[in-house]
C-alpha cells in the first residue's frame, strides 16, 4: 500500500480454514487453550506475480519451519497495479488484495493478472511441493484478477476482478480441470486496466463458513467520497444431478464506519466475519443469513498503522491475526470485540511490513515480498502457547527460489 495516499485516506476518514481437528471442548468453534491436536500443515503457497507467473510451493517440516520449494508455471502472466500517489508500478502489494490464489481439496487456483485468466493445479498429497498445471488457464470475462475463491462442496471457483471490467465471474471445476467461466456480475466501479489503487478496488473473495454465499469486500475512496462495500452472492442449486451456480444478483451493504475494507476470515461458529480496514484497523461485521446485509459489531483503530490490509484466524488462539505493508508487526486482535490482545514486534528481522498470511495448526505464516532491496521473505510464528503467545521462530529468505517484491497471496495445504 502506499504511505501517503492512505495517511489522506485515513485523515479523510476521520472527518466523515486452518486445518486442526478439535479437541472436544470448543469456545465458538475453537478448541480450548491447552487441548490442541491438529493435522500438520504440509506446505505454504503463494504466487511469484511476475512475467512468467509460477505457484512457489515451500515445504513445511514437523517443526513448522520451512525449506527450499519449488516453483511451477502458471501458463500466465502476472502483473502490477498503479500506485495512487506515485503513479508507477505497485510493489510490494501488487494487487492491492488478498487471496491471489487459494486450495480447494487437492487443487490450487491461482490468478493470472496480466492475462486476465485463472490457472488451475493439483498438489501431489505425498509431496506437496510437486504441482501439475491442470488443463489450459480459463480466460476471465473481467480485467486484472486480483483474488479467488473456491469451494470444494459446490465445485466452485469465483475470481474478483478490478480493472476497467471488474465484477465477480465463476468457473466449474473436477479433476478434469475449468469449465468455461460465466457471465460478468459487474461491481459498476470507475476504473482503469491495470488499476490505480490502492482504493476503489476489489479487495477479496471468500465463501462463507458453510459455503452457501460468496462474500466480497471492496475498497471505497473517502478522498472523494466514495464508500466501500461488502457483497453477498447466494450460491444456487447443485447436488447430485446439477452443478452449483453463483448467483447473477448480489446484496451490498456499508457497514457504519469501515471505508476501505480490505482481508477477511470468517470467524467460526458464527455468520460475523473479522475484517480489516485500511483506514483506521480492523472490524467484527455481522452477515445477516436471511437478508445477506453486513452490519458493525465492533470496531478497533490501530496506533500507528500505515494501512493494515490482511487478516488470518487462529484456531489455536481462538482470535485474529493483522498485518500492515509499512510497520513490520503482527497483531493479534480478539474476535468478539476487536480488541487488540498482543503485538509482536518483528523490526528485528529487517523486512519493510508484511502482506499475506494464514494461520495453520499451531503456527502463522507471514509474506513479505521486499520492496526491491529487502528480499522477500516468509515469518514463522509460533503461536502453541496460545493467545498473547505468538513468538517468530524462524525468518525464511525467499530470493533463492525467484520471488521478488511483485510476490502474493498466501496459502497452506
Amino acid at each position: 500500500m502506499t504511505l501517503s495516499l492512505f495517511w489522506k485516506v485515513s485523515l479523510a476518514f476521520s472527518s466523515l480454514l486452518t486445518f486442526g481437528q478439535s479437541a472436544p471442548t470448543q469456545r465458538h468453534g475453537f478448541p480450548t487453550q491447552g487441548s490442541h491436536h491438529f493435522t500438520p500443515a504440509k506446505a505454504i503457497y503463494l504466487i511469484t506475480n511476475d512475467a512468467s507467473n509460477a505457484v512457489a510451493a515451500v515445504p513445511i517440516g514437523a517443526d513448522g519451519t520451512l525449506s527450499k520449494g519449488t516453483l511451477t508455471a502458471t501458463g500466465g502472466a502476472g502483473g502490477n497495479s498503479i500506485d495512487g500517489a506515485t503513479k508507477e508500478p505497485a510493489a510490494p502489494d501488487a494487487l492491492v488484495g488478498q487471496s491471489a490464489l487459494t486450495i480447494a481439496g487437492n487443487f490450487i487456483f491461482a490468478v493470472n493478472p496480466r492475462s486476465n485468466t485463472l490457472s488451475m493445479l493439483s498438489i501431489n498429497p505425498w509431496c506437496p511441493t510437486e504441482l501439475t498445471l491442470v488443463g489450459q488457464p480459463v480466460a476471465l470475462p473481467g480485467q486484472f484478477p486480483n483474488t479467488v475463491a473456491a469451494s470444494a462442496k459446490n465445485g466452485l471457483v469465483c475470481v474478483g476482478t478490478t480493472g476497467a471490467v471488474n465484477g465477480v465471474s465463476c468457473s466449474s471445476f473436477s479433476r478434469k480441470g475449468l469449465s468455461p467461466t460465466d457471465g460478468l456480475r459487474s461491481f459498476d466501479f470507475v476504473q482503469t486496466t491495470p488499476p490505480v489503487g490502492p482504493t476503489n478496488t476489489v479487495s477479496q473473495l471468500f465463501f462463507s463458513e458453510d459455503e452457501s454465499r460468496l462474500f466480497a469486500t471492496v475498497k471505497g475512496d473517502p478522498t472523494v467520497n466514495n464508500t466501500g462495500f461488502f457483497s453477498v452472492f447466494p450460491v444456487n442449486g447443485g447436488g447430485w444431478h446439477s452443478a452449483s451456480s453463483l448467483a447473477s444478483q448480489d446484496t451490498r451493504s456499508s457497514p457504519s464506519g469501515t471505508a476501505v475494507l480490505f482481508g477477511s476470515a470468517d470467524i467460526p461458529g458464527t455468520s460475523n466475519v473479522f475484517v480489516t480496514d485500511a483506514s483506521f484497523g480492523g472490524a467484527i461485521i455481522a452477515v445477516d443469513p436471511a437478508t445477506n446485509t453486513a452490519s458493525t459489531l465492533a470496531k478497533q483503530e490501530i496506533a500507528g498503522q500505515k494501512a493494515t490490509c490482511w487478516a488470518t484466524i487462529s484456531s489455536v488462539t481462538g482470535s485474529a491475526f493483522v498485518t500492515d505493508v509499512a510497520v513490520n508487526r503482527l497483531i493479534e486482535m480478539s474476535l468478539q470485540d476487536a480488541s487488540i490482545i498482543s503485538t509482536l514486534d518483528l523490526s528485528s528481522n529487517g523486512d519493510p511490513g508484511l502482506i499475506d498470511l494464514k494461520a495453520a495448526g499451531n503456527f502463522i505464516y507471514a509474506l513479505s515480498p521486499g520492496n526491491g532491496t529487502t528480499p522477500a521473505a516468509v515469518t514463522v510464528v509460533d503461536v502453541s502457547g496460545g493467545s498473547g503467545s505468538a513468538k517468530q521462530i524462524q525468518h525464511f529468505d525467499l530470493s533463492g527460489t525467484g520471488v521478488d517484491k511483485n510476490a502474493q497471496g498466501m496459502a497452506v495445504f
